[in-house]
């Protein structure tokens, strides 16, 4: 049966007698998700016909007809008139015809010296060049948010936990610092995956170089790229980078969807810590007395196609052999719906963490509510009067034991009657087995101790350049 047949005018097509398949060229067109890199292969053009004219490939008339009609093309494109055509496959083909169509052979010329496959790699990492800049900028403004809103409730308590367990008293700001840490984590890791994406793979050609006389070197300077890359047929097959860009954003995710299940938590009737404003929540379509958390839970939500995209990726490159597949079309998409998604995610968490408020009242019955969560300050008074830790510790579980018997809490229990436990206990215990005190004798580096909190607010400001 005689298949429907699209047109065979490629400009690849000078092999083939027949025209592609109309099934064919819509199954394998990638014009609908890559035009999105279209302001990344306009530059790389400019500087790949620059270079041209510099060594004589072509001539500066050439050269000047081309960068001309690129920015008409941009223009264009930019403006929402440029029609992009499936039959053409790609953004390159897409633009490289309408250039040509433009401007006659010296369109046609651009292309020396250059296959789509390092083309479509330098695209890329221009492209995750340009995001990890933006993913820096969107995680300092969500570490600016966690540091401001630690300011405002510099000395407020709440309780700690393991296992969802009330552990110890902590400070509020303690634990927002606790986020500041991951998030510049995160700030640490796409900047190196930043240092492995600019490496320019421009001149590798489709896989094994080209023996015209190119500069890569001064393509690379005027990209601004820091290095260019030393193996042809690495360069075209590698996307190390994109899967690196892609695990940056599965721990951003990560760490985002940790934030949001505390703020769930914290925002319930059972724990009631914080208010999170009307703005960032919804309502119940039959109960009308509900305000949900729908934010966080959706940020929470989207870890799971973050991580999918990641998988994908990671699944495409396994069984490729060298240099270039049609595989490696796989690779756009995922990092496209990361980078939207994780952005995405991280906008939202900002303004809502601005707006947020912390419920003194709860949070103070929470710490004072039971719990025994100075208990740990009482083994380790006793280690200061001269009481081994393991003894210590087994001298503490038998108060609390007895505190539990009686329905009282630690600091209401008599001198005397710990005494009667150990008779190393002196006055100045309960100093430590208030909720005060045992926050403020947390003050080893790192700790929860409120001066230890204050330096720690002071260095991450100065870090965020903001008072």
């Amino acid at each position: 049966m005689a298949q429907d047949k699209a047109d065979s005018g490629k400009m690849w097509g000078g092999r083939f007698r027949e025209g592609t398949a109309r099934a064919v060229e819509e199954f394998t067109c990638s014009v609908h998700f890559d035009s999105r890199l279209y302001r990344q292969d306009i530059r790389g053009s400019r500087a790949h016909a620059r270079m041209l004219a510099r060594q004589g490939l072509i001539s500066e008339a050439d050269r000047d007809a081309i960068l001309n009609g690129l920015d008409e093309i941009e223009a264009e494109i930019d403006a929402g008139r440029f029609e992009f055509k499936r039959e053409l496959e790609d953004i390159h083909m897409n633009i490289e015809k309408a250039l040509s169509d433009r401007i006659g052979a010296a369109g046609a010329r651009l292309h020396t010296a250059r296959s789509r496959n390092d083309q479509v790699a330098l695209d890329l990492r221009l492209y995750l060049r340009d995001e990890c800049d933006r993913f820096d900028r969107l995680l300092k403004g969500l570490q600016t948010a966690l540091v401001r809103l630690a300011r405002a409730n510099l000395g407020l308590v709440m309780p700690g936990y393991t296992h969802l367990q009330r552990a110890q008293p902590v400070l509020v700001s303690h634990h927002l610092l606790a986020y500041y840490e991951k998030f510049g984590r995160d700030r640490e890791r796409i900047a190196d995956c930043r240092k492995r994406t600019n490496v320019m793979p421009l001149g590798s050609a489709a896989m094994a170089g080209t023996g015209l006389p190119i500069d890569r070197e001064s393509v690379a300077r005027e990209l601004g790229f820091a290095a260019v890359s030393r193996n042809s047929m690495d360069s075209v097959s590698d996307r190390d980078f994109a899967a690196e860009f892609l695990f940056c954003c599965a721990l951003v995710q990560t760490h985002l969807s940790r934030l949001s299940e505390e703020l769930v938590l914290w925002a319930s009737e059972e724990f009631g810590f914080v208010d999170i404003a009307d703005a960032f929540c919804t309502g119940s379509s039959i109960m009308p007395q509900k305000k949900n958390p729908d934010i966080p839970e959706i940020v929470r939500g989207k870890s799971g196609r973050v991580y999918g995209n990641l998988v994908s990726l990671l699944t495409t490159l396994k069984g490729l052999p060298l240099t270039y597949n049609r595989d490696l079309q796989e690779d756009k998409e995922p990092v496209f719906d990361s980078v939207d998604t994780v952005s995405a995610c991280l906008a939202i968490t900002t303004d809502l963490l601005a707006n947020l408020k912390f419920n003194r009242e709860r949070l103070e019955a929470a710490v004072r509510g039971g719990g025994f969560m100075t208990a740990t300050d009482l083994a380790d008074y006793l280690v200061t009067r001269g009481v081994p830790f393991r003894k210590a510790h087994e001298i503490t579980g038998q108060v609390v034991a007895r505190c539990l018997d009686r329905g009282i809490g630690l600091a209401e229990i008599g001198l005397e009657e710990l005494k009667g436990f150990a008779p190393e206990i002196g006055e100045d215990v309960f100093e430590r087995l208030s909720i005060e005190g045992s926050v403020a004798s947390r003050t080893s580096f790192g700790g929860t101790g409120n001066v230890r909190v204050e330096e720690m607010l002071k260095l991450a400001e100065k870090e965020l350049g903001i008072g």
